[in-house]
């Protein structure tokens, strides 16, 4: 059984906490959503509260162990401060003689966040030496980044070897425990929503799915692959053609499982990938040669919903189209507005889902919107988290 903070005696103590605020922002430096932030609020507010000494950690972007000023985590020590309502030092770096300075002048009650944990190299590298560096400044290590679990980094795996006492933080565990009643132990039917751009980076979770699922949706980029492997022509749209055989392979399995998988039945096409493109409705037969398939058209949707109206327990991962673009949106806006409509368990993982959650004003009507894109996967495809197996051991 992991253990959570809760179970820890932290009064007093260096909590080393991994959070994940890698967040967007503007050119002008300023955070464009901080979800990121607010959602490990909670576990920040209990460490203070039990008057822990309490020391954030976190990457930003990716600079590739090298010391890039816009990905510096300055503006978010500063925002988090006034959502805390108090003082956030900030640490000139994450390791190091100063931050050791630092953290050995900290009172009970004290927040620091540390320099972005990528202007190292060795952070990724899982190197030992750096996360023993990162361990001299905690008694008490606590993982709160589900977005980042799914990766074996210093901070997030190799620290865990150093430090006594280690546990999961209230967002890593309610992550966990969504994860856990949406597939382990659904209310049925359950029916996942799988879109984005490529088949590849989600075969793992497709087929290790139909285990699990009543109906599966395939929708955006990734659905054309499915329907040029079933003998449609899909024009100029998208495609991965070396993995033709595992989409055909993919849909046989399903079909022999008792799994419905449902394909788009017609397309927003375009003749070229922009905003003020030339666009139209089609069927999958009548894509034009040379056009795009950029979003599911209306038949689809409505065949989509009544899918989801029907659901108890709902998976979403992946846009239906282009939904940036507004002449591509509209698939995936019907599909976000059954699944906040469905009266079921709702979850979205990954950024461009919960992205387009929030652009449709639905987010108020999902049950749990994952902070995690790549560890949401990875628990879809039955595998275990590095970061969380690191806490167990």
């Amino acid at each position: 059984m992991m253990r959570t903070i809760r179970d820890l005696e932290i009064t007093g103590k260096r909590v080393l906490i991994r959070v994940d605020f890698n967040v967007p922002m503007d050119e002008s430096g300023n955070i464009t959503d901080d979800l990121r932030i607010t959602s490990v609020l909670d576990t920040i507010e209990y460490a203070v509260s039990k008057k822990a000494r309490v020391i954030l950690c976190s990457h930003m972007g990716r600079p590739k162990g090298k010391r890039v000023e816009r990905f510096s985590l300055a503006p978010v020590a500063r925002h988090l401060g006034e959502l805390l309502g108090k003082k956030v030092s900030f640490a000139p770096d994450c390791i190091g003689a100063e931050v050791e300075a630092m953290v050995a002048t900290m009172q009970d009650g004290d927040v620091l966040l540390l320099e972005n944990l990528r202007f190292h190299a060795e952070e990724q590298e899982n190197d030992p030496a750096f996360a023993k560096q990162l361990a001299r400044i905690a008694d008490v290590y606590i993982n709160n980044a589900f977005a980042v679990s799914h990766r074996a980094h210093a901070s997030v795996v190799g620290v865990t070897r150093y430090v006594a006492e280690k546990a999961a933080g209230f967002l890593l565990e309610k992550e966990l425990e969504y994860f856990h009643r949406s597939v382990d132990e659904p209310v049925r039917p359950l029916v996942a929503i799988v879109g984005g751009a490529k088949v590849s980076s989600k075969l793992g979770a497709l087929t290790n799915m139909l285990d699990k699922v009543d109906a599966m949706l395939i929708g955006g980029a990734m659905a054309n692959t499915f329907l040029k492997s079933q003998g449609h022509g899909v024009g100029a749209s998208k495609v991965e053609n070396d993995l033709m055989q595992e989409a055909s392979k993919f849909l046989t399995t399903a079909s022999q499982k008792g799994v419905k998988v449902y394909l788009p039945v017609d397309v927003v096409a375009a003749d070229s990938f922009a905003a003020d493109a030339v666009s139209k409705q089609v069927t999958i037969q009548d894509i034009p040669d040379g056009w795009m398939a950029l979003d599911i058209g209306p038949a689809t949707v409505i065949c989509f919903q009544e899918v989801l109206r029907d659901a108890r327990t709902i998976i979403w991962n992946g846009p239906m189209g282009a939904f940036e673009m507004d002449p591509f949106a509209q698939g995936t806006r019907g599909v976000a507005r059954a699944v906040a409509s469905a009266h079921a368990l709702s979850i979205t993982g990954g950024g461009d889902s919960n992205a387009a959650v929030k652009k449709f004003g639905e987010a108020p009507n999902i049950s749990y919107m994952s902070t995690g894109g790549g560890a949401f996967l990875m628990l879809m495809e039955g595998k275990e988290l590095p970061g969380v197996v690191a806490l167990e051991g």
